[in-house]
């Protein structure tokens, strides 16, 4: 039987994710800061399993990730999906709050990817995959810190991929569009082809175990037209989206 870890899964995309492997027979090792949230995930479904962690905490990572291997004995996917935004303060330069975004989405991932990155090393086997976004494309409005952390979480998969892949070992990076979660609920504007979180989960199952590619994005249509956003130069770029936002009232 196989086994998948996935942080940030007591709500949004890492929820559904773990419904959705629980479902295709897998055992899931759930992590997340709330862990009366993910009691109730573990609750409904024997196939998951609750191990609470905040992922800023680099020396927790590496207790929770060994607490998993002795309860599981392997781990053959993780799936590193902690991401928090908040659109107003970026809107109003809080530093504090971009702190706060770059330490949870870019360093706790990090941290996350150290607990498990010797332990693959030495496997020769296995699969790391990190929940970036479209949004790590380009830079968006109301989105500096939160566009960031994503890019740079991006630059960070294609670095390991190549350190990773002497060992034998898979790495993916994810970029989802609009996605229905609390995070995206915070949008105070239209978000274009905006999908359901068990849609994700269902996009994510199949890159990750149907597929060997390097980057899992959907929905296609939307992230073609992101992708072309990102090679335009940068004077067509900031023409369209300034244009873009005077059409919706920003």
């Amino acid at each position: 039987m196989k086994k998948i870890w996935i942080t940030g899964a007591s709500s949004g995309i890492g929820k559904s994710l773990a419904i959705k492997f629980a479902q295709e027979g897998w055992q899931v090792a759930a992590s997340a800061r709330r862990e009366n949230l993910l009691k109730e995930l573990s609750n409904k479904n024997s196939s998951i399993h609750s191990f609470p962690l905040d992922v800023t905490d680099s020396e927790k990572c590496k207790s929770v990730f060994n607490d998993i291997i002795n309860k599981l004995g392997d781990i053959d996917i993780c799936v590193f999906c902690t991401g928090i935004h908040d659109p107003k303060s970026e809107k109003n330069l809080n530093l504090e709050k971009i702190n706060k975004i770059m330490e949870v989405n870019f360093f706790g991932s990090i941290n996350s990817i150290n607990s498990v990155y010797e332990y693959y090393k030495k496997k020769k086997s296995g699969h790391i995959s990190i929940v970036s976004s479209v949004a790590g494309y380009r830079g968006l409005p109301a989105g500096g810190a939160y566009c960031a952390s994503k890019a740079a979480l991006t630059n960070y998969a294609e670095s390991l991929y190549f350190d990773l892949k002497r060992f034998d070992v898979r790495v993916s990076v994810v970029h989802p569009g609009f996605i229905k979660t609390p995070m995206t609920d915070q949008n105070d504007f239209p978000m274009p082809m905006i999908k359901s979180p068990e849609y994700a989960a269902n996009q994510m199952f199949k890159g990750l175990t149907q597929s060997n590619a390097f980057e899992i994005h959907f929905p296609k249509q939307f992230t073609f037209i992101m992708k072309i956003l990102q090679i335009m130069p940068n004077w067509l770029y900031l023409k369209l989206v300034k244009k873009g936002m005077k059409l919706v009232g920003r």
